[in-house]
């Protein structure tokens, strides 16, 4: 039994969704099979065309009370996740994509944490991620975080030593609310709201896994339509507001999502492509284009490009 309109509710769990018909029941039935009282969820069609508006009327009128949906018109999946945000109840927020589960038994976790950490107002949780091969692997949640913000910044963005994203990141609605999804990125928009949160809240974590995050072609895709311009606004939009002192950080990162840009060009044939995204990279932070991680990265994708090539 899940929370009635007039009931006070802990946790709201926010899943945007535009034609993923085929997995959203998956991430749906996820959340509702372990639903508390304290709890509600939220499912956003963001303007689906496919079966979507038929699978959420048939769950709302089978999970009621405790599911709710909302409909508008395309407008990306960072104006979905601020509409969910709008709608939601809850004193936290979690945010799940359509095409991953909750595991069971997160909700529990979840609100335990918050009881036995009452001044956190950022959770992070373990998730594991599985690739189409079927292989898993689990991520925990960082054992301790850096004292200093730019250090925290650091270890998101560059080191690795931080891993956030949706389903496995608990925030207070209010820090959302001061600081919701760019809604003029079409991806990436979790990274800017997520580094903007080392500056906010004090974190707390959970050791147990809570979201199987699914990889497939859809998830690597957005990167590949990344342009120049886009780029440059996700970049722009995750130092907005940051301390002066975490500038230097911006030129590494930058020259490292270029780098990612450049090897997938590379992968894909589009070679004129590859060398402005390599260009751009070198001019952002030359020491990152050339240093021995980023060069065997480099040297794989051009290999694959050549045999491409050879090939056709």
């Amino acid at each position: 039994m899940a929370a009635d309109a007039g009931e006070s509710v802990r946790l709201s769990v926010v899943i945007p969704a535009y034609n993923y018909a085929h997995l959203l029941r998956r991430a749906v039935d996820s959340v509702m099979a372990q639903l508390r009282p304290d709890c509600e969820l939220l499912v956003v069609d963001d303007g689906s065309t496919d079966a979507t508006p038929q699978l959420l009327a048939e769950a709302e009128a089978l999970h009621r009370p405790g599911f709710r949906h909302l409909r508008q018109d395309n407008a990306g999946a960072a104006a979905a996740r601020n509409a969910g945000l709008r709608l939601s109840r809850g004193d936290y927020l979690l945010f799940l994509d359509a095409d991953d589960e909750l595991l069971p038994g997160a909700l529990d976790a979840v609100c335990a944490a918050v009881q036995a950490q009452p001044r956190a107002s950022v959770f992070l949780g373990g998730r594991v991620t599985r690739r189409a091969d079927g292989r898993e692997k689990y991520h925990p949640p960082p054992a301790a975080l850096a004292p200093d913000l730019c250090e925290r910044l650091a270890d998101y963005l560059l080191r690795k030593k931080i891993g956030m994203g949706h389903g496995s990141t608990i925030v207070r609605r209010e820090l959302i609310a001061r600081r919701p999804y760019p809604e003029s990125l079409r991806g990436g928009e979790d990274i800017p709201v997520f580094a903007h949160l080392f500056a906010q809240g004090e974190f707390g974590t959970i050791a147990q896994p809570l979201v199987r995050i699914h990889k497939h072609a859809d998830s690597l895709r957005h990167l590949a339509r990344d342009s120049d311009g886009r780029m440059a606004l996700l970049i722009d939009e995750i130092f907005r507001g940051l301390p002066a002192s975490c500038e230097r950080i911006r030129g590494a990162y930058a020259a490292r999502r270029y780098l990612s840009l450049f090897r997938i060009a590379l992968r894909q044939g589009a070679y004129r492509r590859a060398g402005r995204h390599w260009r751009e990279a070198v001019r952002q932070d030359a020491r990152q284009a050339f240093a021995l991680r980023q060069f065997r990265k480099n040297l794989k994708a051009v290999l694959a490009g050549l045999l491409r090539r050879k090939a056709a």
